[in-house]
């Protein structure tokens, strides 16, 4: 194949993912574990099926590349304000207990896993500083239930 056509492949190929794949999942930090996900951590080759199956293995995998690594960048320079919220999403669709999902990135470093091959040691260092603190911040939150059963006005009886 020429190199041209491999090209046009490959973006018609990251189209088809940013489309049918990615844009329903609803937020970038998902995106980016699922892209993560598709990648193989032994031998650091991704592989999406339908993606193979519809362009080439080649195309396909230059695409989840190209989508990871662009996504990535993407996250590792957002403002914290935007971050946090995120990382917070994705954690809470465990369905398990928030801090016990936080406490157990924490300890096992999950985050590391959505850096693409393809990164910069800054970029790396600053995207997982980044997931530090906004898991710090979680922990740090009281959890809803305390905070909406305080008011900071005193209750009036009837009659007073």
């Amino acid at each position: 194949m020429q190199p041209q056509l491999i090209r046009m492949d490959v973006e018609l190929a990251k189209e088809d993912l940013q489309k049918r794949t990615l844009a329903p999942i609803g937020y970038d930090f998902g995106r980016l574990l699922y892209l993560a996900s598709m990648r193989d951590y032994s031998t650091g080759e991704y592989h999406h099926h339908g993606l193979a199956l519809s362009f080439s293995e080649l195309a396909a995998r230059e695409a989840l590349v190209a989508c990871h690594v662009e996504l990535f960048f993407h996250l590792a320079t957002c403002p914290l304000r935007l971050l946090v919220p995120q990382v917070e999403r994705f954690m809470r669709s465990a369905g398990q207990d928030l801090q016990k999902t936080v406490n157990s990135w924490e300890s096992l470093e999950v985050y590391r896993l959505a850096v693409p091959c393809r990164c910069d040691r800054l970029t790396a260092a600053l995207f997982m500083s980044n997931v530090k603190i906004a898991m710090a911040l979680l922990k740090s939150r009281r959890p809803v239930q305390q905070v909406t059963a305080q008011s900071a006005l005193p209750r009036l009886s009837p009659g007073r």
